[in-house]
């Protein structure tokens, strides 16, 4: 129906000298509008919105759970959601530590470690089964600060994107918000990864170059100097951003995709054992594209982090064009797979225990948001 003039004035003067955010001002004035044109009772003024404010979120997800105390998006969300991300990379990365082992060794030595089972029983006799530990405790500590900065600032940054959008343009451009936040978010991530994986990688490639992260890192910065901890920084990147942009996207799509087609109930009428092994599931089908998607600068990764003058020139020259797209990619993938599977469970799992939602399932922009309802009725 078309409306009034009273109510368009009243909209315009809403946003004009209202002193909160545009979005936010857009929102709320949409929903107000609506209850003078419809005089509708089912858009609450107190329900609170994803920024703390009245009106409905712009990026809805199912209600947090009454009994914690911990909405959606005020700081400690993000608080909680960092803690997720620490917890779940942290412990997954570190239980998979024989695995990248064995990766690592066949990128830097391919005719000494040709296989999965001929490079972990080359291994297994020069090192015996401890060996297949080593550089844990840096990849505990690289994993856990890379996941808490990954996982925390995806949230703030979707959200950020997603009020740069405005409500009427987030679901349409819902996947470059995706895009953007998780690639956003690995930037500042990678930072706090790249010296412990400088030092993890010569850890396990340097056969006697150290034992682990206490007698490895000064003897790493005496060599190279503190610079030469992030020697490795841009391929990192180049290997990261890719991996998390997919992680994310592919994630959020596949999860979405699953409540759609596979479940014939709502996602919020699904019990949290069903939500969380739809975390699994989306979390392993994306691991696999990120393996896959990321895997040539994985390569150059460890070759670089593996010799002090090594380029990213003398490193495709070793391992040649086709090498650097499929050597250790078997292994990858089964490695990778598992990873995110379990680092999304975990992740979410945490989430329900502190009384948020699981991620996705929930399109940006609901059929009952205030934007789709205004466009209807005008």
């Amino acid at each position: 129906m078309d409306l009034r003039d009273s109510d368009r004035h009243w909209l315009l003067a809403t946003i004009l000298y209202s002193e909160l955010s545009p979005s936010a001002t857009r929102t709320i004035a949409v929903e107000q509008l609506l209850r003078r044109s419809t005089g509708s009772a089912d858009l609450d003024d107190s329900a609170p919105s994803n920024d703390g404010r009245s009106g409905r979120s712009l990026f809805p997800e199912a209600p947090s759970d009454p009994k914690k105390k911990i909405g959606l998006y005020p700081p400690l969300f993000y608080a909680a959601c960092t803690a997720g991300g620490l917890v779940s990379c942290g412990l997954t990365h570190m239980a998979v530590t024989p695995l990248d082992l064995v990766k690592c060794n066949m990128q830097i030595d391919p005719a000494k470690y040709k296989s999965i089972l001929s490079g972990s029983i080359a291994l297994l006799k020069e090192q015996g089964l401890g060996g297949f530990f080593k550089g844990w405790v840096p990849t505990l500590l690289g994993y856990s600060a890379q996941g808490a900065c990954k996982f925390g600032f995806y949230e703030f940054f979707k959200k950020y994107y997603s009020h740069m959008a405005g409500p009427e343009f987030v679901e349409k451009y819902k996947t470059l918000i995706y895009l953007a936040g998780s690639a956003s978010a690995e930037l500042i991530a990678d930072l706090a990864l790249c010296p412990m994986e400088a030092v993890k990688v010569r850890v396990q490639t340097q056969p006697g170059f150290a034992r682990g992260l206490s007698d490895g890192f000064p003897k790493f910065v005496k060599s190279e100097g503190y610079t030469g901890l992030y020697k490795g920084l841009v391929p990192l990147w180049g290997r990261q951003i890719p991996y998390t942009m997919m992680k994310f996207a592919s994630f959020e799509t596949i999860v979405e995709m699953i409540y759609k087609y596979a479940i014939p109930v709502p996602k919020d009428k699904c019990s949290k054992t069903t939500q969380l092994g739809v975390s699994f599931a989306g979390g392993y089908i994306a691991g696999i594209l990120c393996a896959v998607v990321s895997h040539p600068a994985d390569n150059l990764v460890s070759i670089l982090n593996n010799a002090k003058d090594a380029t990213v020139g003398d490193a495709v020259r070793k391992i040649g064009l086709w090498g650097l797209f499929t050597r250790g990619l078997p292994l990858r993938i089964v490695m990778i797979g598992t990873l995110t599977g379990a680092q999304w469970g975990i992740y979410d799992a945490f989430k329900v225990f502190v009384g948020l939602p699981t991620t996705g399932g929930v399109s940006p922009a609901s059929a009952d948001s205030p934007a789709v309802k205004l466009s209807k009725l005008t």
